[in-house]
């Protein structure tokens, strides 16, 4: 019969809960289509390999349920944090095509978004998977697993504190979902105002003309046809944000490991 040590066996299980946490909350390993048994097995896969790799002789760990209960609720919420960070590139992403189906005319044409169980647009929903697909391509799903592992070496398990530079930066970056929607769908929005503003002349040098009914079509051709064009630009934007996030993952682990 093989003898745990039950130190170790609690600091594999605080990180298998600050990793578990990550996944559950994160937008890839979060998805609803990954089995929850799956998402145990590769966290427990990853805690082992953390575990033979970090320093442990700096955890000091007491043997009372109430130091146990309190750093696993610590590793959660750390957990939850990074994983849930990654999700504001995604939100604004989707967001922004939300806006743009909006301004062609699509608002009622609604899917069910994955992520979140929301229902949106059909170009918000374009974007989504056209992110998710970017994601994979510049190996993501890897820097997150590659951030959780690094957390380890920047604040120990049952270190972390709620600190005011956390703070600054998740408003910073829930703040940044607005400011991605309107970059992205700036263009469009630009677009269609020149367009409501003929329409606006338009009426009033024919009045008897039902504009709406000859510019709701043409509008959403219209807006087809920016889109296509501006395809190459979206997936350079999409692309340079979503490698943006990896980086703004680290700065936050760092943040809280001051």
């Amino acid at each position: 019969m093989i003898n745990i040590p039950i130190a170790d066996f609690v600091i594999v299980l605080l990180i298998f809960l600050r990793i578990l946490s990550a996944f559950v909350a994160s937008p890839i390993y979060g998805h609803e289509g990954i089995p929850a048994l799956a998402k145990v097995f590769l966290s427990l896969i990853i805690s082992y390999i953390v575990f033979l790799t970090i320093d442990k002789s700096k955890i000091l760990v007491e043997y009372n349920m109430a130091w146990i209960f309190t750093n696993a609720v610590k590793e959660i919420i750390t957990g939850l944090i990074l994983g849930f960070m990654l999700n504001f590139v995604f939100q604004g992403i989707s967001y922004s095509g939300t806006l743009i189906g909006f301004e062609m005319g699509l608002s009622m044409s609604q899917v069910l978004n994955p992520l979140d169980n929301t229902s949106e647009n059909v170009v918000g929903n374009i974007f989504f998977y056209a992110s998710i697909v970017i994601f994979f391509l510049i190996n993501g799903h890897h820097y997150i697993i590659s951030g959780l592992v690094y957390s380890f070496s920047v604040f120990q398990v049952g270190t972390f504190t709620l600190k005011e530079p956390v703070y600054l930066l998740l408003i910073n970056y829930s703040f940044a979902v607005f400011i991605i929607a309107v970059k992205i769908t700036s263009p469009i929005i630009a677009s269609y105002f020149l367009i409501h503003i003929g329409e606006a002349i338009i009426a009033k040098v024919i009045p008897q003309m039902q504009v709406f009914f000859v510019a709701q079509p043409l509008m959403i051709g219209i807006g087809f046809m920016l889109l296509i064009t501006l395809v190459p630009v979206y997936l350079y934007v999409i692309k340079y944000l979503l490698k943006g996030s990896e980086d703004n993952l680290y700065l936050l682990i760092k943040a809280m490991g001051q």
